[in-house]
């Protein structure tokens, strides 16, 4: 019996598709078009229900040698869910159900539950999921597959933070448990953390329990003008030194936050300084939120800030996070690339000085902006219709800067199929060793998303 009729026995005919037209939102994701990878011609897209339905799936694939690529929101910027071989595109979005555990402050999400719907859904159980990514109509299923990170990882971490318990399905089709509702488990090598991450080469996330935290009474956002970004920079360590813990703390740049605004259709209201930090507080009273924006505006001043700007409506909020959002997309058209180079948070403005000496030695811009709260810092490299050695050697600066103040070359977008070559670089041999010997282990005949992260 041919694959598609195989598939078609498992998940039903309406959810096996081949037809390329109808393919096209599933074959790529969002990184930039000059480095994003060429996907394969020959594909399959099928959309599961259950658990059940997946370990079959993987059997069947694993049986014949098929590739198998996960699918989540495509909100990905390095690649890694671009089938870049011929076989089956795997969407878990039909897998969206959800649960509150008010007693335990916990979700059970399934893997196509979007960010959007997690927030929403604890919201009305008047609980809170502080980390935003980015975009919220990315899946769970990917968020934890990619390790997602974003604006709000300040107070409370990344995604890793957040899981405390897994269902996953091996590539032999075998479905395991890691985890629970627990907030110890010290039980053996933790498997879960090895998925976490992993990119969707060792296994398919199914189902997730996430860590959620009580509503806070009071938030706010500022924003804090500064005529230079060294000055805004060397005034995050000392917010953290300070004894505040803010939600978010943002680096970007006015001429970015007006050109997205324009983009979609608003006007960036701050006039004053050539860049901000955005610095979201939030409190159990609005008292000590209050105080805590205070002190943060104290700190900033004493490095050259303006007035800072507060917002506390939760809309002015909203839009403000909504611009800082949409920059990537404004900028996309105009890249070749966009890097997210981690460092030790004390080195950010080390960081910066390097990313301006580079600029100045090539003549260039380089347009950069992230979250100086936790050394994740955006840097996009713009189109000048230069050749590829060009960018390689331009790329190859930055991240050479970053693994010297013992940062490294990618603390939110992951490997991928487009960083690869450059983890081989900055890897050391035995780690890659070790890593190839795992991914053996859980998926012998490397059927789960080839080319991805391992050389």
């Amino acid at each position: 019996m041919e694959l598609t009729s195989l598939l078609k026995r498992i998940v039903g005919d309406r959810f096996v598709l081949t037809d390329r037209e109808k393919l096209e939102n599933y074959i790529l994701d969002e990184t930039p078009i000059h480095i994003r990878p060429r996907p394969a011609s020959n594909l399959i897209l099928v959309k599961p229900s259950n658990t059940q339905e997946v370990s079959e799936i993987l059997k069947i694939a694993n049986q014949y040698r098929i590739p198998v690529y996960p699918r989540g929101g495509g909100s990905g910027l390095a690649g890694g869910a671009i089938p870049t071989r011929n076989g089956i595109i795997l969407s878990l979005e039909r897998m969206n159900r959800i649960e509150i555990d008010r007693e335990n402050l916990m979700a059970v999400a399934e893997a196509g539950v979007t960010l959007e719907k997690l927030i929403k859904t604890a919201e009305e159980a008047e609980l809170f999921f502080p980390l935003h990514p980015g975009d919220e109509s990315a899946q769970i299923g990917g968020l934890i597959s990619t390790n997602a990170g974003g604006t709000r990882a300040v107070k409370f971490g990344i995604m890793r933070n957040y899981v405390k318990g897994l269902e996953i399905v091996l590539p032999t089709g075998e479905v395991l448990r890691l985890g629970g509702r627990l907030q110890k488990n010290n039980a053996g090598y933790d498997l879960m953390h090895l998925i976490i991450g992993s990119e969707g080469t060792l296994a398919i996330i199914t189902k997730a329990i996430i860590k959620l935290y009580p509503k806070f009474e009071a938030t706010a956002t500022l924003v804090i003008p500064f005529e230079n970004r060294q000055d805004a920079i060397n005034s995050v360590p000392k917010i953290l030194q300070g004894g505040v813990m803010p939600l978010a703390i943002e680096y970007v740049e006015r001429e970015l936050m007006e050109k997205t605004a324009k983009h979609l259709g608003e006007v960036w209201q701050v006039k004053e300084g050539r860049c901000y930090l955005l610095v979201i507080v939030a409190e159990q009273s609005r008292e000590e939120m209050l105080n805590q924006s205070l002190k943060i505006a104290e700190i900033c001043k004493n490095y050259g800030a303006m007035e800072p700007l507060f917002a506390e409506p939760k809309e002015d909020q909203d839009r403000i996070l909504r611009i800082r959002s949409n920059i990537y997309l404004t900028l996309k058209s105009e890249m070749i690339d966009t890097l997210d180079v981690t460092v030790p948070p004390a080195s950010i403005g080390k960081l910066i000085e390097e990313v301006d000496r580079i600029a100045e030695k090539y003549d260039t811009r380089l347009p950069a902006y992230g979250h100086a709260g936790d050394g994740n810092l955006h840097i996009h490299i713009m189109d000048e219709g230069r050749d590829e050695e060009y960018y390689e050697k331009l790329r190859s600066e930055i991240y050479d800067a970053a693994v010297k103040l013992g940062g490294t070359i990618t603390g939110e977008h992951g490997i991928g199929k487009v960083r690869v070559r450059s983890l081989m670089k900055y890897m050391d041999e035995k780690q890659l060793e070790i890593m190839r010997k795992i991914k053996e282990i859980f998926d012998p005949n490397n059927i789960l998303n080839p080319e991805a992260v391992i050389p």
